[in-house]
């Protein structure tokens, strides 16, 4: 009997100090993202939303990303989402789902609450596998990637209701970015019809 009280605490404590490893590998990951100036990436989209490949530029909670099809800018609050085909702009209040949808990065927003974590490693990376604790959250799991060496993330992959979405991510750099790359610009756009969601 002590020997299998000893084994689950055992059990326990290793668990316990897994999961503090991979809040401490998205803690590094985060920083690496969360710089003061900004950071810039390519990202290629696969799933829900369909596929797609552009550029993302972040600095904190604010975020551009462009693909051949639409740009986005995201200045904390408000989203201005431009689409090139019909040059129209919807402007939005979007929650953490919706952000998580369109910027692989917003997973430094979500992890360090409702999530419990585990974490394996394979080829230079760690793979932390996020499972959400309430039925009611509409992320239900999340997969980060993390090189070793430079704490960057590389991938993110995500389950909203059954379908998933994974952002590959590369060429992550930082880059002194202003506050007005993330926010859109009428006089850019002159004949863009602006439709306000809000």
């Amino acid at each position: 009997m002590k020997k299998i009280v000893f084994m689950m605490i055992s059990l326990l404590v290793s668990s316990a100090s897994f999961g503090q490893s991979a809040t401490k590998v998205l803690d590094k990951a985060a920083a690496t993202v969360s710089s003061a100036k900004g950071v810039r990436a390519n990202f290629t989209m696969k799933g829900g939303m369909g596929d797609a490949s552009g550029t993302i530029y972040v600095k904190g909670r604010k975020f551009q990303a462009s693909t051949p099809e639409a740009t986005i800018w995201f200045d904390g609050k408000t989203m201005w989402t431009y689409m090139k085909n019909n040059d129209e702009v919807n402007v939005t209040t979007p929650n953490e789902v919706q952000l998580q949808k369109i910027n692989p990065y917003n997973f430094i927003n979500l992890y360090k609450s409702g999530y419990d974590m585990t974490m394996s490693t394979g080829s230079g990376n760690y793979i932390v596998h996020l499972t959400a604790k309430a039925g009611t959250t509409r992320i239900k799991e999340l997969f980060v990637t993390v090189d070793k060496k430079s704490y960057h993330p590389t991938q993110v992959k995500m389950l909203q209701g059954t379908k998933w979405t994974s952002f590959d991510i590369r060429n992550l750099r930082a880059q002194t970015l202003g506050d007005g790359m993330f926010t859109f610009r009428q006089k850019d756009f002159p004949t863009a019809e602006v439709i306000d969601l809000r």
